[in-house]
C-alpha cells in the first residue's frame, strides 16, 4: 500500500492535469487505461520541463504496476525517476523513491537489497525530520514499511521492534497513515499467538478498512483466513480466503497475494477432505507461478539483478561521458590558462610601473597628511591649554567672589550687630541691597566668561541634557572648575546639603549609574 500523498498535485497546465488526474480516478478498475494516460501526462510534463509532476506520474505508473504484480515494470520506471532526481535536492521525493524500490526487493524476497533502500529512505526522511523541526511521527510509514517487509520474511523479532517503534512515535492528525494499518500488523503478528485475539482485533478494524481502503481487504481477509484456520474453523477460513480472491479481482489489486491464497485453499481442502478442490487450487497456484510470478522463478530470478546492473552500467558510461567532457575542458583551460599567463605578465609590467607613480604620489600625500594631522593636534593642543588657563582664571575669579562675599557677610554681621542708630538703618539697608545686586552681576559676568570660553561644553550639555534648569548648569559649570561642593554652597549662597541635592538631582536627569563619577562624566563632555 502507499501511504505518500501523490495524488494532490495543483494544476499549472489544465489539459496535462486533467489527463494524470482521470488517470488516477480509473487506475484500480482500468490498470491498463490509467498506466497509458499516466504515460502520456509524463511525456507532456517532460516537454514542459516540469520535472516534479513528472515523477509524480512513475510514482503512480509504479503502484498500478506493483498491485497487478508487474514488479520488473515498476522497477525500470523507478530508476527513471532516481535518475531524474540524481542532482536534485529534493530530499522528500527521494527518500519515496527509496522506500518504493525497498518494497519491490522485499517482494522478491531480497532482504539485504529491500533493507538497505527501505532504511536509506528512513534515514533521509530523519535528515529532513531533523532540518525542518518536524514531529517524529513523519517517521511512521518509514518504520511500517520495514514491520510489513519482516512479515513477509516471516522474521517475527524484527517485526515486532518495528512495530514498536510505529506505535512510539505515532500521533493522531500528524502521521501520513491511520493507526489502522499499524493495528493490523500487530493483528498478523497475534495470529502466531493468540489466534482468538487477533480475529476479534480484525472484526474491530474491518469497517475502516472496508470504507477507506477497500483494496487492501485482499491482504486483510487472507491474514484472517489464515487466523481461523489456525483455530480449525475452516468454513470461516475459507469465505476470507473466497472473499479476498473477489476483491483482488474486482480491484485488480494485491495479485501477487492471491497465489499464496490459493496455497492456503489447497491446505484447507486437504485438511476437509476435499481433495479434489485441493488439487485445484494447488494447480491455480501454480499456474501463477509460472503466469504472473515468473519473475520469481529460479529460471528468472537473476531478472531483476539483470536489470540493475544494465542501470548501473548506464550510470557508468554517462559518468565516463562526463569524465571525457571535463578531460576536454581541462584541455581547453590549459591553452586558456597559458594565454592568461602571458596577458597577466603584460599587465603586471605595466602594474608594477603604475605601482611605483602610485606609490611615490602616496607616500607624497601620506607626508603632507601628516604634517596636517601634526598641525592641527598642535592647534588642538594650544587650543586646550588656552581653554586650562582660561578656566583656571575663571576658577581664581569665582574663588575671589567668594572671598568678597565672605569679606561682605562679616561686615554685614558686624553693622547689625553694632548699635546703629534707627535713623541710618536704612542707609544700611540700602548698602546690603546694592552689595546683593554686585553679587548678582558678579555671578552673570562670571557666567557669561565661561559660557564665551566653554563655549562647546555649554552648547553639548544643553543637547544631551535639555531637561537641566538654570541651577543645575551652574551647578555643571562649577564641577567643571573642580569646585569642591564647600566653595559652590558659598559661591551660590546655599548651603553644602542643598549642593549635594542638586547633585543629585543632576545625576538622576542624566540617567546616570551609581559607579559613574558626576565630575569624571562632566569632564568627559
Amino acid at each position: 500500500m502507499f501511504f505518500f500523498s501523490l495524488s494532490n498535485v495543483q494544476s499549472q497546465n489544465e489539459q496535462t492535469d486533467k489527463i494524470y488526474e482521470k488517470a488516477i480516478k480509473i487506475r484500480l478498475q482500468y490498470p491498463d487505461s490509467a498506466i497509458n494516460l499516466l504515460n502520456k501526462s509524463y511525456e507532456k510534463y517532460i516537454q514542459k520541463s516540469d520535472t516534479l509532476k513528472a515523477i509524480y506520474s512513475i510514482l503512480n505508473q509504479s503502484e498500478i504496476y506493483e498491485n497487478n504484480a508487474k514488479y520488473a515494470k515498476s522497477y525500470e520506471i523507478l530508476w527513471k525517476a532516481v535518475i531524474m532526481l540524481d542532482n536534485s535536492k529534493k530530499e522528500s521525493l527521494k527518500s519515496v523513491l527509496y522506500h518504493r524500490l525497498g518494497r519491490i526487493f522485499s517482494y522478491h524476497k531480497r532482504e539485504k537489497e529491500s533493507v538497505k533502500y527501505l532504511k536509506k529512505a528512513l534515514n533521509i526522511q530523519k535528515g529532513i525530520m531533523e532540518d525542518n523541526n518536524f514531529s517524529k511521527a513523519a517517521l511512521v510509514p518509514y518504520y511500517y514499511s520495514l514491520v510489513a517487509t519482516y512479515r513477509e520474511l516471516k522474521k517475527d523479532k524484527l517485526t515486532e521492534a518495528y512495530l514498536d517503534s510505529c506505535y512510539m512515535y505515532y500521533k493522531d492528525k500528524e502521521s501520513l497513515m491511520d493507526k489502522s494499518f499499524i493495528d493490523f500488523e500487530k493483528a498478523c503478528q497475534l495470529i502466531k499467538t493468540d489466534s482468538r485475539k487477533a480475529i476479534k482485533l480484525l472484526d474491530e478494524l474491518y469497517p475502516w478498512f472496508k470504507d477507506n481502503s477497500p483494496t487492501y481487504l485482499v491482504l486483510f481477509n487472507k491474514y484472517k483466513g489464515d487466523a481461523y484456520l489456525a483455530t480449525s474453523n475452516l468454513n470461516e477460513s475459507e469465505k476470507c480466503y473466497l472473499e479476498a480472491l473477489k476483491i483482488s479481482k474486482e480491484y485488480n489489486s494485491h495479485v501477487d497475494f492471491t497465489a499464496l491464497i490459493y496455497q492456503q485453499l489447497s491446505k484447507l481442502y486437504a485438511t476437509k477432505g476435499n481433495y479434489k478442490l485441493a488439487f485445484e487450487n494447488l494447480n491455480k497456484e501454480k499456474e501463477l507461478d509460472q503466469t504472473v510470478f515468473d519473475i520469481r522463478s529460479e529460471r528468472n530470478q537473476n531478472h531483476i539483478e539483470i536489470k540493475n546492473e544494465y542501470l548501473i552500467e548506464k550510470q557508468k558510461q554517462n559518468q565516463l561521458l562526463q569524465e571525457q567532457y571535463l578531460k576536454q575542458l581541462e584541455q581547453e583551460d590549459k591553452i586558456k590558462n597559458l594565454q592568461r599567463i602571458v596577458l597577466l605578465i603584460s599587465i603586471v609590467f605595466i602594474i608594477g610601473i603604475g605601482f611605483s607613480y602610485v606609490k611615490r604620489l602616496r607616500y607624497k600625500h601620506t607626508s603632507e597628511r601628516r604634517m596636517l594631522e601634526m598641525s592641527k593636534e598642535l592647534e588642538i593642543k594650544k587650543k586646550n591649554e588656552m581653554l586650562e588657563v582660561k578656566n583656571r582664571e575663571l576658577a581664581t575669579s569665582a574663588l575671589q567672589i567668594i572671598e568678597k562675599d565672605e569679606l561682605l557677610k562679616m561686615l554685614k554681621n558686624k553693622i547689625e550687630t553694632s548699635g546703629t542708630d534707627k535713623s541710618k538703618v536704612q542707609q544700611i539697608n540700602n548698602v546690603l541691597r546694592t552689595i546683593s545686586i554686585s553679587n548678582n552681576k558678579n555671578w552673570e559676568e562670571f557666567k557669561l566668561r565661561f559660557v564665551d570660553v566653554n563655549k562647546e561644553f555649554y552648547d553639548k550639555i544643553f543637547e544631551l541634557f535639555p531637561k537641566l534648569s538654570q541651577g543645575d548648569q551652574k551647578i555643571c559649570a562649577l564641577i567643571k572648575l573642580n569646585f569642591s561642593s564647600k566653595d559652590m554652597a558659598k559661591l551660590l549662597g546655599i548651603s553644602v546639603e542643598s549642593v549635594h541635592t542638586s547633585r543629585h538631582r543632576i545625576r538622576k536627569k542624566m540617567n546616570l549609574d551609581r559607579s559613574i563619577n558626576l565630575e569624571d562624566f562632566i569632564n568627559s563632555i
